[in-house]
């Protein structure tokens, strides 16, 4: 069995997350794969860069989009720790990547209350990889929050 399957790309996103933890942003990691390869990554930096665009994934879309030299992600998966939020779904439906995995869901935020229309028709969604563990970094940021 190969060991580049769903978990393994999920753990690269989880070490993503953990930057953005230690950097004391929201704990989100992504990775895009293409080929077998990471061809883009970024963890959450709103607050270091002031920016409320800065998502882990809108990260890792524009260092695809200039690892590949152009702007659609077709034969790509991004695997991103949290389910994406609309912002992000809309660019990755732009994009027109193959394939999103996240982790954990984000019935606040994600994009899913307003369902799957959000990305390209042809975009194959998949969640629930390494769920409890991508969960457990929001759970532990929030909860450090709101013991402050």
């Amino acid at each position: 069995m190969t060991p580049y399957n769903d978990e393994y790309w999920m753990r690269l996103a989880l070490k993503e997350a953990g930057y953005a933890y230690e950097d004391d942003e929201v704990p989100i990691g992504a990775v895009i794969v293409c080929n077998n390869k990471v061809i883009g990554k970024g963890y959450n930096q709103t607050e270091r860069l002031n920016d409320v665009t800065a998502h882990a994934e809108m990260i890792a879309i524009t260092a695809a989009a200039n690892y590949l030299g152009a702007k659609f992600l077709e034969e790509c998966t991004l695997y991103v720790t949290i389910e994406p939020c609309p912002m992000c779904a809309a660019a990755l439906r732009w994009a027109r990547i193959s394939r999103v995995v996240y982790g954990a869901a984000d019935p606040k935020a994600g994009y899913s209350q307003f369902g799957n229309k959000m990305f390209h028709p042809k975009t194959e969604i998949s969640h629930g990889t390494l769920e409890h563990d991508c969960g457990v970094f929001m759970t532990e940021f929030f909860r450090g929050k709101r013991e402050k």
